[in-house]
């Protein structure tokens, strides 16, 4: 007999219809896209009105009009009303800006780093405060602090705050493996662990210091975005936007180790290598923001979920969104932590701690209800 053949080869995948019949993929797409772009587009214009906002409050109030018509200013155009307070324009851009660029900043690195340990580790417990990263970069810079070490200038306390996140980090990932996967009540108490022996660091630290060590030593341990300066932001923008940057790069490659590592092979992708490099961004990325602003957790637990809940698991929007996610909440933060107690300036990491550790609570029983327990 001779095989009689469709008129139409069918194309594998569509259940045998035609070309003609089957529905034009790019609506799909189009919608997909449009999602992504107001997606981002939503959270930079939340962010823009965060930084006015975030700006022009505290003990001398500027409108945000004239926040606007100050930055116009700057950049030649003669847009909107300068600042009426005499010392309107010193404040924003000698205190505000700078503060609110760190924030920024901070957040961004953070949330950025939440989303890559994630995705790295396979479980949605990982954090670089939760596992003891960001403890581990603070105690090396507190241990630069005491010692008054100034071998690389500006940049010391970053380089050795990106020391200690990556030998913290590396030990969180070996510590953590157990027959070729992390596990997740491992990765916790390892964590404990770690947070345990950074904590006694520090404490020992501030024992060895005089009074001003002393008192730095409790900043990082608190965090605080006080006294950010441009100098402290020009050190700190060029790690944390790199690290984003190569954090979108690695995003298609980290879609892919979801699948699983075997299956991740299959398509070519270096298992081991992958995991090995985004630990070292991770490790910039927490250098970047712990090495001026001390401790502040939770960010990169709480940020990733929330984007991922309305954008789904995809890396390749994930990142972008929960860059753009911290830098937002971190901003709002601390104008919260600014304007929340007259003629006061509360720590950072304690307000975000109040909204983290419930979060992390609601998470555990969350995914102890849908999976009857950790694996």
């Amino acid at each position: 007999m001779t095989a009689v053949l469709p008129a139409t080869d069918p194309t594998p995948g569509t259940g045998g219809r035609s070309g003609a019949d089957r529905p034009a993929p790019t609506r799909s797409g189009a919608r997909v896209l449009a999602g992504r772009v107001g997606l981002l587009g939503g959270l930079g214009v939340a962010l823009l009105v965060a930084a006015a906002f975030g700006a022009g409050h505290g003990q001398l109030d500027v409108p945000p009009g004239e926040v606007v018509g100050s930055v116009l200013h700057r950049l030649g155009l003669d847009w909107g009303p300068l600042p009426s307070h005499p010392q309107g324009e010193n404040t924003l851009w000698q205190v505000r800006f700078p503060r609110v660029a760190m924030a920024a900043l901070a957040g961004a690195a953070l949330a950025t780093a939440g989303a890559l340990m994630q995705g790295v580790f396979g479980n949605p417990l990982a954090e670089p405060g939760v596992v003891g990263v960001s403890s581990g970069a603070a105690v090396a810079a507190a241990s630069v602090i005491v010692l008054d070490l100034t071998f690389a200038g500006t940049w010391t306390v970053a380089c050795c705050a990106f020391l200690g996140g990556l030998v913290t980090t590396i030990l969180v990932y070996v510590l953590s493996r157990d027959g070729g996967r992390t596990e997740v009540v491992t990765l916790v108490l390892t964590g404990i662990a770690l947070n345990a022996v950074t904590s006694a660091g520090l404490a020992f630290l501030m024992f060895l210091g005089d009074t001003q060590a002393r008192e730095e030593i409790v900043f990082w341990q608190l965090g605080s975005l006080n006294g950010s300066r441009w100098e402290q932001v020009g050190v700190v923008a060029p790690l944390a936007l790199g690290g984003i940057l190569v954090a979108l790069l690695l995003a298609p490659r980290l879609d892919l180790l979801a699948l699983g590592d075997r299956a991740a092979r299959h398509v070519g992708v270096d298992v081991e290598r992958l995991r090995m490099g985004t630990i070292v961004v991770v490790a910039v990325l927490t250098a970047a923001a712990v090495s001026f602003c001390g401790i502040i957790a939770f960010v990169g637990l709480v940020v990733p979920h929330l984007v991922r809940l309305v954008a789904g698991p995809g890396h390749r929007l994930l990142v972008p969104a929960s860059a753009l996610g911290g830098a937002v909440l971190l901003v709002v933060a601390d104008l919260w932590a600014r304007t929340a107690i007259a003629y006061a300036d509360l720590p950072i990491g304690m307000l975000t701690s109040l909204v983290g550790g419930p979060f992390f609570f609601w998470l555990l029983r969350r995914a102890r209800r849908t999976a009857g327990g950790w694996a």
